[in-house]
């Protein structure tokens, strides 16, 4: 299951990056081919969220079925792995969090960013007219 999380690892940080690179002034040149880029990639991206839904209830089976771990009824070891396998559950509780919360805002920036466009181009016509 390790390769799932890598990709959605990957999934969160590319979302992540191209949050940054649209909401970081100074790049009106860049942002235009940024946010044709990012309106194209929003479509299969949104693959993430029943990615995270899997995920996610994988976390709850593992969760459901994992053997208790007792002060007195389990080894050093047992107890180790127990605790290792609940740290290993809420990181990658985590990590569907990130993806799906970089997923919601770069919809919204991208979404805001077109509608600046747009406003701003309103804006030229109209004192164009004038």
């Amino acid at each position: 299951m390790a390769l799932e999380w890598v990709v959605l690892g990957y999934a969160a940080a590319a979302e992540a990056i191209m949050v940054l690179l649209l909401t970081l002034p100074g790049l009106d040149g860049l942002r235009k081919g940024l946010v044709a880029v990012t309106r194209n990639l929003l479509k299969p991206f949104l693959s993430v969220v029943p990615f995270c839904i899997f995920l996610l209830m994988d976390i709850y089976w593992k969760y459901e079925t994992r053997p208790t771990c007792e002060s007195d009824s389990c080894t050093p070891s047992e107890y180790l792995r127990h605790q290792k396998s609940i740290m290993k559950s809420q990181r990658n509780a985590l990590l569907i969090a990130a993806a799906l919360v970089f997923y919601w805002l770069l919809y919204s920036v991208t979404h805001l960013v077109v509608k600046v466009e747009q406003l701003n181009q309103r804006v030229e016509r109209l004192k164009n007219r004038d």
